[in-house]
């Protein structure tokens, strides 16, 4: 038999390790950009054509490369960076494994010019250029250049065209570059950056402060929500800026973390930093901060991970304690915690204060000295009373017994529906697809939770509507009570009307008495443009007035009473969050986006009418114990469960 394991061809062995180097245009940028910061450069520019598929130029003045060096630098396993197995544990570069140019070398056509420049000593009279395409050295000569390096990446998966078929369009492969961009322009202020794309200015960024360069980035708006942070352990040392609690977001992608200035994601890390909120912003809210981590090198394994973004601390949980603790001083250095009621008792308010309704029924206090606390006392124990004759002593414990007159209090004003006797059976409707065993029909046309038929409430059937606290509705049905998550429902009854209003193009717009003018990331400025005739079906109407800049002449009825730059910028990055998470049409992901983004206002105090109307339209919507993301909106609390609460 025939020996058939064979030793590649470098070319092939190239272009497989390119599969994990290379993964898309913004994989270039980003070891391009990171060759240039080791090589000290103080002024890095970025020229981008056709979301880097045609073109990716990098220019840097860093040191630049000897003749010799250059040609090295396109070997695989070729790097300045390691002589030892000893220096992987003291890595401080961003780049040292040798694999980056030799992979991009095999899947494009490569230009790179180059020469030292004074400050690597060997001032250079003539510069190096060499043409490589698909691993194959094409040209090599001295040429006159300036100093630094100068590298032209051209047609990127050329010659592996199942590679190129599997690249998104110019907006998203050109959004993934925005975002490796901002990372190591937020890591390195201290070096000047600047970023076009077909010939248009998208950044340009003077060295300076992490402040500054932050505002420079993300906005003007981010300057006054920013508020420094910094910690000193001999273990490890913390800095950077964190947002105050009012401009989190529900959308992540503002939270950078930076370990010995390597941009790195890290669950962990971000838990502790939102513990730190605990208390100040909402469930599922996410604060915006960029924290730089400095540590000794030996503490942490950064070759764990193909792209680097991805590390381990040998002592997570003090990292994590000394992240906590800096962010919480920072919060109370400068202020950010909501101010205390002294009068108030904490601990039976909910985290996020509701408006209660003076109407509500509260429970008197048998005693005069708690009448003034007695809404706030616990439900599940209503009868509190200092009387020694109403408690009996078992153990050296003191219970207080049930007062039916304090019970009586609770139901004073509340009638329930006169409903006549329904069979539980006939209350919900049977899917049609429940009546056939066999394997259930594929749905393949938006998302499939949409078109799952569930369990509703006939109209006729709804009784009386009693509001929780601000987030839930309850009623009931027979066969218990009926427990609706009011923005859910919210979020479902808006997203079918905003899928109306994109399928018929018929979106009604509230036109703005003063147009706004909003500013908006390069990134999502393009996802507007791109998406301008869909924004339009919804209702929004505005136009480009300047760079990554709107004017905003109106928005979807439906949206009145927001804040309307904040409504299309947050909008913004709701879509652009989605559409990297989420494999679905751009239509449904728009009305996805706006419908999570509205719904989020709805928990508030509703009139009778306001609930029963909520109620009705939720159980004529399309999916109403479901909402788009799959989440479920209804529950049954059943007499058998509200039964068992009280047995013994």
């Amino acid at each position: 038999m025939l020996n058939i394991i064979q030793l590649l061809p470098d070319s092939i062995a190239n272009q497989i390790a390119a599969g994990e180097v290379v993964q898309r245009p913004a994989s270039v940028v980003k070891e391009l950009l990171e060759n240039s910061v080791d090589a000290q450069a103080k002024t890095i520019q970025v020229i981008i054509r056709e979301a880097g598929k045609t073109l990716i130029q990098i220019i840097d003045d860093g040191n630049g490369m000897s003749e010799t060096d250059a040609r090295m630098s396109f070997e695989r396993h070729a790097t300045s960076k390691i002589r030892s197995s000893d220096d992987l544990f003291r890595i401080r570069t961003m780049g040292f494994r040798g694999e980056a140019l030799a992979s991009i070398a095999a899947v494009a056509q490569v230009e790179l010019r180059t020469r030292r420049s004074d400050a690597s000593r060997t001032n250079d009279e003539l510069g190096t250029l060499i043409r490589i395409e698909g691993s194959e050295i094409k040209t090599q000569e001295s040429v006159s250049c300036l100093p630094g390096t100068n590298i032209l990446v051209k047609n990127l998966f050329f010659n592996v065209p199942a590679r190129r078929n599997f690249l998104k369009t110019n907006s998203v492969e050109m959004r993934h570059i925005l975002d490796e961009f901002q990372r190591i322009a937020l890591a390195h202020p201290e070096v000047a950056f600047s970023l076009y794309h077909n010939d248009s200015e998208v950044y340009n960024l003077q060295a300076g402060k992490l402040s500054r360069r932050i505002v420079d980035l993300f906005g003007k708006q981010y300057r006054e929500q920013l508020a420094y942070c910094e910690e000193e352990t001999p273990y490890v040392n913390v800095r950077g800026y964190i947002g105050k609690p009012e401009f989190a977001r529900k959308t992540r992608g503002e939270q950078f973390f930076f370990v010995n200035s390597r941009f790195v994601k890290h669950n962990y890390l971000h838990h502790a930093v939102v513990g730190a909120y605990e208390g100040m912003i909402q469930e599922g809210s996410h604060p915006f901060y960029v924290l730089f981590i400095d540590i000794d090198p030996s503490h942490i394994d950064i070759n764990i991970h193909p792209t680097k973004t991805e590390i381990k601390f040998d002592d997570e949980r003090s990292v994590y304690a000394i992240v906590m603790a800096a962010v919480r001083k920072a919060v109370g250095v400068y202020n950010l915690t909501p101010s205390l009621d002294f009068d108030s008792n904490v601990n039976f308010l909910p985290v996020t204060p509701a408006p209660r309704r003076t109407s509500d029924v509260s429970v008197e206090s048998p005693t005069s000295e708690g009448q003034s606390r007695s809404a706030l006392r616990p439900m599940s124990n209503p009868a509190w009373s200092t009387d020694a004759s109403e408690k009996k002593t078992s153990g050296g414990l003191d219970f207080p017994r049930k007062s039916a007159a304090n019970w009586q209090a609770l139901f004073e004003g509340i009638n329930p529906p006169e409903t006549g006797a329904t069979d539980p059976a006939d209350l919900f409707e049977k899917p049609a697809a429940a009546e056939h065993q066999g394997q259930p029909e594929l749905v393949t046309v938006e998302s499939r939770v949409n078109k799952i038929k569930s369990p509703v409430v006939a109209l006729e059937e709804i009784g009386s509507v009693f509001q929780v606290h601000n987030r839930y509705l309850l009623l009931a049905i027979s066969e218990g009570l009926l427990l609706i998550d009011q923005r859910k429902a919210y979020e479902r009854v808006l997203y079918d009307q905003y899928q109306t209003a994109l399928t018929k193009r018929n979106g009604v717009s509230q036109q703005l008495l003063f147009p706004k003018t909003v500013t908006v990331m390069p990134v999502d400025y393009n996802l507007a443009l791109e998406l301008r005739d869909d924004l339009t079906n919804l209702g929004f109407l505005f136009d480009e007035i300047g760079q990554n800049a709107f004017l905003i002449r109106g928005v979807p009825a439906l949206s009145v009473g927001e804040n309307e730059e904040e409504l299309f910028a947050n909008l913004l990055a709701q879509l652009r969050e989605d559409t990297g998470r989420l494999r679905l049409e751009r239509a449904e992901i728009l009305a996805r986006s706006l419908a999570r983004r509205s719904a989020s206002r709805h928990q508030k105090p509703l009139a009778e009418a306001e609930q029963r109307g909520l109620v009705e339209q939720l159980m004529a919507s399309s999916n109403p114990s479901y909402t788009p993301s799959g989440e479920p909106i209804t529950t049954v609390l059943t007499l058998d469960k509200l039964a068992g609460l009280f047995r013994s």
